[in-house]
């Protein structure tokens, strides 16, 4: 049951999130832009912390 309501979760977030338009952020619906700060990160500034640190 766990598993199901997990995977419908995920699903309902995927679908949400290719309903916005092109050039808005999905979450905010803000506009994108060439100054956003995003821009600038990589996959090195993603660091997982374990949980209980």
């Amino acid at each position: 049951m766990k598993h199901l309501i997990l995977t419908l979760s995920i699903a309902i977030a995927f679908i949400l999130a290719g309903c916005a338009e092109t050039g808005r952020y999905p979450v905010s619906g803000e506009e994108c832009g060439p100054n956003d700060p995003v821009l600038s990160l990589d996959a090195s500034d993603c660091v997982a912390v374990p949980a209980g640190i």
